[in-house]
């Protein structure tokens, strides 16, 4: 048996939208889960959303550009890989990226792969997120692209990936996506990169490509 995860919605016995945000909405579902009865879930209707591991520097030593921005549920200006929502209808994902990469650290790369896709919080919200791999990146700014609210001033800096790892086993790295991007990239070059996806990869899990 292969090891994976499996698709198979349950039948949804009923919806509603309790509540609309100003970026997302939360929907309240009861699911026939078969012999185990029906049940009620709240759960954060979400886009799906992208993010970019960027690596510069000589092999077994490479840095990884990354934000720092103030996220207010948790009240902390935490460390972060570029990432960005996929709210632009028809927007492929590794476009996506790369124009995330532009805004949020004035970059983008020649090369370009998957690394992981991520359930960010599968029991509170339908977030699947897709971590692209860039590499051989060069300075590009997005035109005509203005950082506001949180990203208004945030700080950019480029870390050792090694060093990145350790934030993350000593605790002082504490972003899920960010976290397990940087451990999935320390894993990968001891891998010699053999095990990366092609960046138009099948991304059979988040519903606008299924």
């Amino acid at each position: 048996m292969t090891f994976a995860d499996r698709y198979d919605p349950r039948p949804v016995v009923s919806s509603e939208h309790p509540f609309h945000g100003h970026v997302w909405d939360v929907r309240t579902d009861v699911v026939d889960l078969g012999d185990a009865g029906e049940v009620t879930r709240d759960y954060i209707e979400h886009t799906g959303a992208v993010a970019v591991v960027a690596l510069r520097g000589e092999p077994g030593a490479e840095e990884v550009a990354m934000i720092q921005q103030y996220r207010h549920p948790v009240r902390t200006y935490d460390w972060e890989i570029p990432a960005g929502l996929l709210d632009q209808p028809g927007e492929d994902p590794r476009d996506a990226a790369a124009r995330e990469l532009r805004e949020e650290a004035d970059l983008d790369a020649h090369r370009w792969d998957v690394l992981i896709d991520l359930f960010t919080s599968p029991g509170a919200l339908s977030e699947n997120i897709r971590v692209f791999l860039a590499r051989d990146v060069f300075d590009a700014t997005a035109e005509g692209f203005e950082r506001e609210g949180e990203e208004a001033g945030m700080t950019t800096t480029w870390v050792r990936l090694d060093d990145a790892v350790d934030a993350v086993l000593d605790g002082r790295m504490h972003n899920g996506p960010g976290s397990a991007a940087v451990m999935a990239a320390y894993i990968a070059r001891q891998r010699d990169w053999s095990r990366l996806r092609a960046s138009d990869a099948p991304w059979p899990f988040h519903p606008a490509y299924r």
